[in-house]
């Protein structure tokens, strides 16, 4: 399968280990994989500032992007159901543009929602292993995705990885994009009291697959001095792939 990568604004700036870890798990499982130079924004932040015609426009460049790509991965939830949600929004008026758009959707995964739903991959042949206490926060835009569970039952395949469970797990971060800027005080709120209950699982990593909720939740844990790490899952399959050193399997 060819596989495009949609790297993500937030990604490709603050995490782009994590890109790294999605082509090197990718690569591995078989894909063929490229990450086109010419991708840029979503248009999701103007959008969610209601600026529709700024976002429209950048959206019109991500479909000339991707719009030969046979799939596209992004390691972000958010901006995947910004695509296939919002951008049939933005071409209500636009019937060319609207079909191009509601390709794009069609073929747009998340990083899980693709190697769990699309690849359905046998995890059992790679023997996966990774040595930490981790818990997951679930970021809000997955339920536009109609993903639940994926991301803990991929984990749970583990071998060496102690999964806790978090108190409040699907409450949100309180990042929500602009959201944090209006509202600070509430956004501020919402983090704190996550990274409390994040705190009280006593776990090394806190697992977390969108880069608007990393920002938001690793910076009240650097400001706490906490040892607490955040990884996305593509980072901890990478290295419980690279563990095995060599290996043929492809599920």
């Amino acid at each position: 399968m060819n596989v495009d990568l949609f790297t993500t604004c937030l990604t490709d700036n603050f995490y782009p280990r994590v890109a790294v870890s999605v082509v090197n798990v990718l690569r591995r499982l078989g894909m063929d994989l490229d990450v086109p130079a010419e991708q840029t924004c979503c248009g999701q932040p103007a959008f969610n500032s209601g600026h529709f015609d700024e976002a429209r426009d950048v959206a019109l460049h991500m479909l000339d992007v991707f719009e030969h790509s046979e799939t596209v991965v992004t390691p972000s939830g958010s901006c995947c159901a910004m695509v296939r949600h919002y951008y049939p929004m933005l071409f209500a008026d636009h019937p060319s543009d609207l079909a191009r758009a509601e390709a794009l959707g069609a073929k747009l995964f998340e990083f899980v929602e693709f190697v769990e739903k699309v690849l359905r991959v046998d995890w059992r042949a790679w023997r996966l292993r990774y040595e930490a206490s981790a818990t997951y926060h679930y970021s809000c835009h997955l339920r536009g995705l109609g993903m639940t569970d994926e991301v803990p039952r991929l984990l749970a395949k583990i071998g060496g990885l102690e999964l806790r469970p978090l108190e409040k797990f699907d409450q949100c971060c309180g990042f929500g994009g602009t959201f944090a800027v209006k509202y600070g005080h509430i956004s501020e709120a919402l983090v704190n009291d996550k990274v409390d209950c994040i705190e009280r699982t006593g776990a090394e990593v806190l697992v977390c697959n969108d880069g608007g909720c990393t920002l938001n939740i690793a910076g009240v844990l650097h400001r706490r001095s906490s040892p607490i790490r955040v990884m996305h899952t593509a980072e901890i399959l990478d290295a419980a792939m690279a563990h095995q050193g060599s290996n043929d399997a492809t599920g």
